[in-house]
């Protein structure tokens, strides 16, 4: 006999279950509370210590849901907990703990994330490459800490060190990027690409050629990357102005293969929308006069990072319609577009 879906916990219960006897009852119940701690600021304010106290819980996966949590409310409050946190027996609650600092960014963690960057355990250190610059304020710490993270002995936080080095590439020291071109000869495929990605948009030839090669072939130096790498070159050779991956884009945005494999057919139309082709673009305009309000946004977002000026008017139309958010991201791209 089929029975109905438990109903979701009110506050009430969410604060009273925090005490069960049962991990699992107190996992649930830590995210119950995050839930109506999201959409109430007074709810959140009195959810934060209670959550922040589930670190000492005798469980590891009550305390990892904790952290996760604290990540999720960005809570300053529990910055004193969390810093505790980093140095649990579990790893997974260590690097939960250590993404939760990250994503709250305040700059009293930044000398223990520094610390935690030359730890002996590989996933500790990728956590605080992470987090680490959202939480220090000195931009100079910041190129030098992914500098040294560049030549780590784990190549996956070579890897993550150059994907956040390009989020942060304007506040990067030109060390750091002389740095960055010793890994296109890294023996790691993921980690070249990672670093031909940041090096390309200056004019890198080397760089360049790398991003072109996985446009072509779907690889990198004969490796296939990981699939938002290969999405990110694709997009990425129609911000670098490559007209003679043209073909190879239509291939990947309106080939046959698109209906047989992920040929990143989103990314590549955004990259030849930006070059200018008339196809590319004008599914995109189609597209926001989609009935599907998911269609709607992707083609939001497509036009914002296609930097195409003129679907200004429909974009602005659609507010209230699609989420504001995509809307204000891709005006604000436009705006800062040539």
């Amino acid at each position: 006999m089929f029975a109905p879906p438990p109903l979701p916990r009110t506050l009430e219960a969410s604060l009273r279950d925090l005490g069960s006897q049962k991990p699992d009852v107190r996992r649930s119940a830590i995210s119950d509370l995050l839930r109506h701690a999201l959409r109430d600021d007074a709810v959140k304010e009195k959810a934060v210590p209670l959550i922040a106290k589930a670190l000492g819980d005798g469980v590891a996966q009550v305390r990892s849901t904790a952290a996760i949590a604290l990540a999720d409310l960005g809570a300053p409050a529990a910055l004193p907990a969390l810093l505790v946190a980093v140095e649990d027996d579990d790893p997974y609650v260590r690097e939960m703990s250590l993404s939760a600092l990250g994503e709250i960014g305040d700059s009293r963690a930044a000398p223990r994330l520094l610390r935690s960057l030359d730890d002996a355990r590989p996933e500790v250190r990728y956590q605080a490459v992470i987090a680490y610059p959202r939480c220090a304020k000195d931009e100079a710490d910041v190129g030098q800490a992914l500098t040294r993270a560049f030549a780590d002995d784990e190549a996956k936080v070579r890897y993550i060190a150059l994907r956040v080095a390009e989020e942060n590439a304007k506040k990067l020291p030109e060390a750091a990027f002389v740095a960055a071109e010793k890994r296109l000869a890294d023996d790691d495929a993921e980690v070249v690409l990672a670093a031909a990605i940041l090096l390309a948009p200056r004019g890198h030839e080397e760089a360049r050629a790398l991003v072109a090669e996985v446009v072509r072939t779907g690889k990198v130096r004969g490796k296939k990357p990981a699939r938002e790498d290969e999405a990110e070159a694709v997009e990425l050779s129609g911000a670098l102005g490559l007209r003679d991956l043209t073909a190879d884009l239509e291939r990947r945005a309106f080939g046959l293969g698109r209906f047989f494999g992920d040929t990143c057919k989103f990314h590549a139309r955004i990259a030849l929308a930006r070059l200018g082709h008339a196809r590319a673009a004008k599914e995109i305009y189609q597209e926001l006069e989609a009935t599907t309000k998911g269609t709607r946004e992707a083609a939001v977002v497509a036009a914002g990072r296609a930097r195409m000026k003129g679907a200004k008017p429909k974009l602005t139309a659609l507010r209230g319609d699609v989420d504001d958010a995509l809307i204000d991201e891709a005006l604000a791209l436009l705006e800062r577009a040539p």
